[in-house]
């Protein structure tokens, strides 16, 4: 056997017409004890080590002597690897060498994504994401690019524990645990993503007034910021209805609402396309007496909009992820977890409007835009054009969930 070996080792065998196996016992109940493959011939070149080697060993024979070497106390496996641990003790055993101790447990499964490195280079390779640190990668470097935080995947990680059974993980918790964590450290800020102008016909031409808004309710100590008010704003579109449904308590003709940190506006005009139809301005009307967003006479508005300055405002690039596949499982019905990906899991909004405050703000620094979600600025930023990666919505599914398996 030793001969052989050694022939082996000096390459006079070609790939796969020989081996070398553990003598241990072809009777027992446990395949993985029957006598298992150790080293196996392979003439192909090695990274590091060129056409030095042509043997190599099996993995189960390389893992257990290489967590002895390295002086591992706990090799932490998955399940799959639980019939293997009677093997990892023999060999140990046998050769007498310092022994760690091998603990399986179950596979994270998160919802709408995948987690097996087989799979997640697939989608590297072919062009589906770009790259590994794309944000919808659920990689480490993804999920920073993304805008997660380590407190909210350490968080994650204590809220699930460890477990001996597979389960699947809703990504809602995920995104509650950097809802979470962002809503006492963020910074609020105004954005405008889907901009809509708005004249107000009765403030004056070329002034300006600052108005006084806070940093973070939930931190005193973040103080608060100026923000530049003037004639012409932007809002967003979708808080516009020409003909408003029963629910819809927005900007609408005729309506009043509240701008935020602001005054009380109310809608006079809308200006149309001639051509397509669609709406391209509105002229709206503001009470001077309601500045700081209150009114002295107590009426009510049903709705408060964020909104930026026209001529303060910084033209940014905004990009809406969300989840990289349709389906929680993918790949669960059809068999092809590729044919579940969401076209719709990256939205780029060109042409956005971000608060003055922002000139300065630094690749992975993270905001809360005011009503639209949770954001952070994305290394493809210039002095020029900002780039901001959405992390997290505000809607809370998760608290939803949770609320719901409480009443049950």
């Amino acid at each position: 056997n030793l001969e052989l070996f050694e022939k082996m080792r000096k390459g006079e065998f070609p790939d796969g017409s020989r081996t070398l196996r553990a003598k241990i016992d072809m009777k027992s109940g446990n395949i993985n004890m029957r006598d298992t493959v150790i080293y196996r011939i392979m003439h192909s070149e090695h990274h590091r080590t060129g056409n030095k080697w042509c043997i190599y060993p099996m993995y189960d024979f390389a893992h257990c002597f290489s967590d002895s070497i390295e002086g591992i106390t706990h090799s932490i496996c998955t399940l799959e690897f639980e019939d293997h641990k009677p093997l990892y003790d023999w060999f140990l055993d046998e050769l007498g060498v310092y022994h760690p101790r091998q603990i399986e447990f179950a596979r994270l499964n998160l919802s709408h994504t995948v987690l097996s490195k087989r799979k997640l280079i697939q989608l590297v390779q072919k062009g589906h994401i770009n790259g590994w640190d794309d944000p919808r990668m659920p990689t480490i470097s993804g999920l920073r690019r993304r805008g997660y935080t380590p407190e909210a995947i350490r968080n994650f990680c204590k809220r699930i524990g460890v477990a001996k059974r597979d389960s699947l993980v809703d990504m809602a918790l995920l995104e509650y645990c950097i809802r979470e964590d962002l809503n006492k450290s963020a910074q609020r800020v105004m954005a405008v993503l889907k901009p809509l102008k708005v004249v107000i016909t009765n403030y004056p031409e070329n002034q300006t007034e600052e108005l006084e808004a806070i940093n973070n309710p939930e931190d005193e100590g973040m103080g608060k910021r100026k923000v530049p008010f003037s004639r012409v704003l932007y809002i967003e579109r979708d808080d516009f209805r020409e003909n408003p449904p029963k629910e819809f308590f927005r900007l609408a003709p005729g309506r009043e609402v509240r701008l935020r940190y602001a005054y009380y506006i109310t809608c006079v005009d809308v200006i149309k396309d001639k051509t397509t139809g669609e709406v391209t301005e509105l002229h709206c009307t503001y009470d001077p007496a309601t500045r700081g967003g209150d009114s002295p006479d107590k009426r009510k508005v049903k709705a408060t909009l964020h909104w930026v300055s026209a001529s303060h405002s910084i033209e940014a690039e905004v990009r809406l992820y969300d989840h990289l596949f349709t389906k929680p499982v993918p790949g669960g019905e059809s068999g092809d977890f590729k044919a579940d990906l969401n076209p719709q899991s990256l939205e780029l909004l060109k042409s956005c409007f971000v608060e003055p405050c922002l000139a300065n703000a630094k690749t992975g620094d993270r905001f809360q835009f005011e009503r639209m979600g949770y954001f952070c600025v994305d290394r493809d930023s210039t002095k020029e054009k900002p780039v901001f990666n959405r992390t997290v919505t505000l809607k809370d599914t998760w608290a939803k969930i949770e609320k719901a398996r409480k009443k049950n």
